[in-house]
């Protein structure tokens, strides 16, 4: 009888090296793929940070304590003006409730959004390969708020209060950004520990913008507090078509 054995081997050989030759291409797709997406979501940010040059939107926040997310320790709602050359200005509408919340969450929370999107500043956090070391999810797109996604990790390259360490969701159709969830990566102060944070997005006129927001945090001064923002009537400016 005929000694088959150096022939299974060599099949063997055959099929591992080919096996194997696949997994090379298969990876070599997927960093295509996380390559393209990457290049897909720098390209929606700069196309939003080119053509928006103003937007209003009104602004309600609300915020619990403790555990209860059913009665709102205070609330307050602002018309909020964004210019491209000058940043964001608030105009208090209304507000009620307590007055420490008042001073010691909403103020400063206000206070730290005009800071970080004054020219120069407000660079530093857009959702860019610039700012995150990338990686995209497996599992494909993904089907979120009726949107179909593609999941990105995201890791800051610098530590920032509103800098997020998470899972960013992006369209798969033009990478505009569809949600965050993470971690801040720097707390606001030594007495607060980073907040957990959701934000979410539609399209406007085209563009990505925040419909619905959520950040908990523990602090010394006030234990834990939630702050939600709800985001209606956007009215948005485009620069003229060159």
């Amino acid at each position: 009888m005929m000694n088959t054995s150096p022939w299974i081997a060599a099949r063997t050989v055959a099929a591992t090296c080919f096996f194997a030759c696949l997994g090379i291409v298969s990876a070599q797709a997927q960093q295509l793929d996380a390559a393209s997406v990457i290049q897909l979501v720098d390209a929606a940010v700069k196309a939003r940070v080119d053509h928006v040059a103003a937007f209003t939107v009104i602004e309600h926040y609300t915020v619990y304590r403790g555990k209860d997310e059913t009665h709102p320790a205070a609330e307050m709602t602002v018309r909020t003006e964004y210019k491209a050359e000058t940043g964001k200005n608030y105009t208090i509408l209304s507000q009620s409730g307590s007055g420490l919340i008042h001073k010691y969450v909403l103020a400063p929370l206000l206070d730290n959004e005009k800071t970080i999107n004054l020219p120069g500043n407000r660079e530093r956090s857009w959702f860019t390969s610039a700012n995150y070391e990338m990686q995209l999810k497996p599992g494909g797109v993904q089907r979120l708020d009726g949107r179909d996604c593609y999941a990105l990790t995201v890791v800051p390259k610098h530590k920032a209060p509103n800098m997020i360490e998470g899972t960013l969701w992006v369209d798969a159709k033009d990478g505009s950004i569809a949600r965050i969830e993470g971690t801040a990566s720097q707390s606001v102060s030594v007495f607060t520990e980073p907040a957990r944070v959701m934000r979410q997005y539609v399209s406007v006129n085209g563009y990505a913008m925040a419909t619905h927001a959520r950040a908990t945090s523990d602090s010394f001064l006030l234990g834990r507090t939630t702050v939600t923002i709800d985001y209606r009537d956007y009215q948005i400016q485009l620069r003229p078509a060159k």
